[in-house]
């Protein structure tokens, strides 16, 4: 099984490998934004003073001169520093940014791995857990989650970064279409795992880089996606493997529950969740029809239908009510 780390985590194994062997590296935090910045804040990237590089802070060209700025001027940063790009419009042609963009990236020199070590495992167990950085010290501070915590919070004596789960997408089915939305699923920074008991669904899987799950869908729901960090979709066309899935989904704190299906479908499906148990604060969350009404057909056009709706519930994006047909 292929289980993929989100963006933060493969930045942080990066700077820990490099640690290793005894090569410097400067952590990148985007601490702030304006107009259309090419990455939101508290996006990381790390730089070796050789030059590689994990993880992005905009589309490249920032980076390219990060690099240089690290590696090619012979500077050496020894406390944390800020750094603008973007500030005047002919920097901000220079550098790729678009409709006026500019950010601000905080420079730090990763020292020691104990702390990045324990951000990893909270992460590995799908905890969450903050990372503060003293900008004139350099101190380095684990502290814990608290109800008022930001994703970043940025002001001249501190940065503080929230670190959590990565994003994980449960696909109940293993048919064509779950092929399309794990492709999608995995570009938009996914964990993916796809749960089929039907061994022959499942022994024709052909994309990479998914974990694939053979137990019963409630199970697998309880096991691997029962959080909310977790998005659990059923796409089987076979009500007694996509029932057993939402009953447990509709009833955990996964932040999206979906079904495919047409509107008649769906009713007949709330209606039969409704006789199983579920509340009807548990009905109010099924997303069903699934995805948003932009006249898709085809297995592609239906996907991308499914990750816009999942996206948008991600971010709290309140859509205007959907039109599907009966």
């Amino acid at each position: 099984m292929s289980v993929l780390a989100g963006p933060d985590t493969e930045v942080l194994r990066a700077a820990i490998t490099w640690a290793q062997q005894s090569i410097d590296v400067i952590l990148v935090t985007v601490a702030r934004t304006w107009g259309s910045a090419p990455r939101p804040v508290g996006s990381l990237a790390a730089i070796s003073i050789n030059g590689q590089i994990a993880g992005s802070v905009s589309g490249g060209c920032i980076e390219d001169d990060l690099v240089m700025k690290i590696c090619h001027t012979g500077k050496t940063i020894t406390s944390p520093e800020t750094v603008s790009y973007g500030v005047t419009t002919e920097e901000a042609r220079e550098f790729g940014l678009p409709c006026g963009g500019r950010l601000v990236l905080v420079l730090e020199k990763l020292t020691g791995t104990e702390t990045t070590r324990h951000i990893l495992e909270q992460i590995a167990n799908r905890r969450q857990i903050v990372r503060q950085l003293c900008l004139k010290t350099g101190t380095v501070t684990l502290l814990p989650v608290q109800p008022d915590t930001q994703p970043l919070h940025w002001d001249e004596q501190k940065i503080e970064k929230l670190f959590g789960p990565v994003w994980r997408l449960l696909i109940i089915g293993a048919g064509q279409l779950s092929q399309y939305v794990a492709q999608i699923a995995l570009t938009l920074d996914y964990q993916v795992i796809v749960c089929d008991p039907r061994q022959e669904y499942l022994s024709s899987w052909q994309i990479p880089g998914i974990q694939l799950e053979s137990q019963m869908p409630d199970d697998a729901v309880t096991a691997l996606a029962n959080d909310k960090y977790s998005a659990v979709i059923a796409l089987t066309h076979d009500p007694k493997l996509d029932d057993m899935a939402l009953m447990t989904a509709l009833d955990s704190e996964a932040f999206y529950v979906g079904a495919l299906g047409s509107r008649r479908t769906n009713n007949s499906r709330r209606k039969r969740l409704t006789t199983l148990g579920i509340s009807e604060t548990g009905i109010a969350r099924l997303h069903g029809p699934i995805g948003l009404p932009i006249g898709s057909h085809t297995p592609p056009e239906i996907a991308v239908a499914i990750m816009a709706e999942l996206t948008a519930e991600r971010h709290g994006v309140q859509l205007t009510s959907k039109n599907h047909a009966p």
